[in-house]
C-alpha cells in the first residue's frame, strides 16, 4: 500500500476520532447513531495509522506532500 494521506489528514482523523469517543463514552450521543460513530472513530484511527485511506485510492487522491525528487 503506498501512503495516501499527508500529516494534517492524520491529524485532523485522529481528532475526530477522539471527539467521536468522548461525545459516546460521555453517553452525549448513544444507540445506534453512538455505535456507527464509533466504528467510523475506529476506522479513521486505523488509517491515520497506516497513512493510507482506501476510499482515496480508486479516486488517485493523496494529501500527501509530493517529494522535489519525485516531480521531475
Amino acid at each position: 500500500m503506498k501512503k495516501n494521506m499527508g500529516s494534517a489528514d492524520r491529524i485532523i482523523r485522529f481528532i475526530v476520532a477522539a471527539i467521536i469517543a468522548v461525545l459516546y463514552f460521555t453517553e452525549i450521543i448513544g444507540g445506534t447513531l453512538g455505535i456507527v460513530l464509533l466504528v467510523l472513530a475506529g476506522v479513521f484511527v486505523l488509517t491515520s495509522f497506516v497513512s493510507f485511506c482506501p476510499l482515496y485510492a480508486p479516486f488517485g487522491i493523496s494529501t500527501c506532500a509530493v517529494k522535489e525528487a519525485e516531480q521531475k
